[in-house]
């Protein structure tokens, strides 16, 4: 039996997929679980349809996350922390939302939740990851100063 699945089911396949199980685990359990439903000519005439806009939608957004790529590269983010008298050692850590919030100054919006930090004690240069899109993550190169 053909089934196709409204979301990811594990060790059996992803979201908008069609894929082959048993009867039974497909009227038994995926089907009334609402996580798939029965894959007639007309399902697979729809899912095509959804399948071919969401891939015009997701090249749009991939392109405008590479776009945001580029801008990110060129700015010079600084972020600003306390630090011990005399010394080069922070109190804590930074942050990926004093990251988030020092990028977010200089005009470029950034989620702080898509941010990976190496961790950082000390006064220097340093590289952060950011996701921007699920295929799309970038690079930055960012200071750490007293401030």
């Amino acid at each position: 039996m053909e089934v196709i699945l409204k979301k990811d089911v594990e060790k059996l396949g992803f979201n908008n997929e069609i894929v082959t199980v048993k009867n039974g685990y497909g009227r038994n359990f995926l089907i009334p679980k609402g996580l798939a439903v029965l894959a007639t000519e007309s399902a697979k005439k729809v899912l095509a349809e959804k399948l071919k806009q969401q891939a015009k939608k997701e090249e749009t957004e991939i392109s405008n996350a590479n776009k945001i790529a580029e801008k990110l590269a060129k700015l010079d983010i600084v972020v600003k922390v306390k630090v011990a008298e005399g010394g080069s050692k922070l109190f804590g850590s930074v942050k990926t939302s004093q990251f988030a919030e020092a990028a977010n100054a200089l005009g470029q919006e950034v989620n702080a939740k898509f941010v990976k930090l190496p961790k950082i004690k000390e006064l220097g240069s340093y590289n952060a990851e950011v996701r921007l899109h699920r295929t799309v993550t970038t690079n930055i190169s960012f200071k750490v100063v007293a401030g």
